[in-house]
């Protein structure tokens, strides 16, 4: 049986083009090699599974290639480039700082930095999950951060900026990586899939984008996750069921009996709910982002605020119309509350259901203190 490689790695950008939701840090990299503007050291931060580390592999394959592209892209196929791919370069070192983070360890890493490189011009040190570094390991390496030889670039990475020393970030010129949005990532699974050879539902993949909140290797995570479980052809509702995601159709039935104060079917509603083991807390938050895209469909500005899929953001627009702002705001304000006191209540399902019986009459609560006012004004 031959080896799975995991998505994650198997299409791991090897150049900055191919670097998803990270257009900004590209662009800046691109320039910086054309323009021979290369700082001495690099800090890129930013969330889980976002691209840190693979910027990081790609700018030190740029650094010393020996035939890269008109935009500054490593060639991947010099020997430098290769040599690097096949884990046996000279010139470019990894550290993980999480398991190399003594005084020790970085006084080894100055030891290596003295010689110069015996190819290529530059010798590349990229430090994976730098805050992880102790306190003296930091202080031992300033010196060597702040004045290193000419032939030595850092280029070091972190989930957790604010853990590292302000002498360090005063050496850096940081690079803030942000969370990679739903529509790309669903661009790129879609690129993946039809690499592949699997047939995958929009919407499918909307969901497995939102649970990954932000991280292109979370995402591919659970879809390889998705391929093991259903095979070449994923179906929304078998990823709601395989990652425990309750489905939007209760929202949008537990809001329309809302609308017309049927507290019976509400509390139905929410029963049902339980009984397929989901938590009052996750109900609860999801009603809340219910609420709020239905808020978002207000107004045609704000409807770009709606990452969803095209046939589920009809059901918003449709559902939206039905509500007024009043009713909206006031839900989303005695969901909060809930949330808030969920944790502390003894009786957790009490605390769910009382705040869905509030909702059930805001309707008429509106309409007595406005007097027949039109809510949304």
């Amino acid at each position: 049986m031959d080896n799975f490689i995991v998505s994650a790695r198997k299409y791991r950008p090897i150049k900055f083009e191919d670097v998803v939701g990270q257009d900004q840090v590209a662009i800046t990299l691109r320039n910086a090699l054309k323009n021979n503007h290369l700082a001495q050291s690099f800090l890129f931060c930013g969330p889980r599974g976002v691209g840190k580390t693979t910027c990081a592999r790609i700018l030190a394959k740029a650094i010393n290639c020996i035939s890269p592209s008109a935009d500054m892209e490593p060639c991947n196929t010099c020997e430098s480039c290769t040599s690097f791919n096949h884990n046996a370069s000279f010139n470019i070192f990894e550290l993980d700082a999480a398991s190399n983070n003594s005084v020790e360890d970085i006084r080894i890493l100055i030891d290596q930095v003295r010689f110069a490189p015996q190819s290529g011009k530059y010798k590349v040190y990229i430090i994976d999950e730098v805050h992880m570094l102790s306190s003296n390991a930091f202080n031992a390496f300033l010196k060597t951060l702040e004045e290193p030889p000419s032939y030595a670039i850092f280029i070091l990475a972190t989930t957790e900026k604010h853990k590292i020393i302000p002498t360090i970030l005063s050496r850096c010129q940081i690079f803030d990586f942000k969370r990679i949005s739903i529509a790309d990532i669903v661009f790129q699974m879609e690129k993946i899939a039809k690499e592949e050879s699997i047939n995958a539902d929009k919407s499918a993949l909307h969901i497995i984008a939102q649970k990954a909140d932000g991280g292109m290797r979370d995402a591919l995570s659970l879809f390889d996750k998705m391929v093991s479980f259903s095979g070449k052809d994923i179906k929304y509702d078998q990823v709601i069921e395989n990652l425990n995601i309750l489905d939007y159709d209760y929202y949008f039935k537990v809001t329309d009996a809302l609308l017309v104060e049927d507290s019976s079917s509400t509390l139905l509603i929410y029963n049902e709910i339980s009984e397929k083991g989901f938590d009052g807390e996750i109900f609860m938050l999801g009603l809340s982002e219910h609420f709020r895209n239905l808020l978002v469909c207000k107004d045609s500005k704000t409807i770009k605020l709606l990452e969803i899929g095209n046939e589920l953001k009809d059901r918003y627009l449709s559902q939206s119309g039905k509500t007024t702002d009043a009713f909206l705001l006031n839900a989303l304000n005695l969901a909060n509350q809930c949330d808030v006191g969920y944790k502390m209540s003894k009786n957790k399902r009490l605390q769910v259901e009382l705040s869905l019986l509030k909702m059930c009459f805001l309707n008429s609560q509106i309409s007595a203190t406005f007097g027949g006012v039109d809510a949304k004004k």
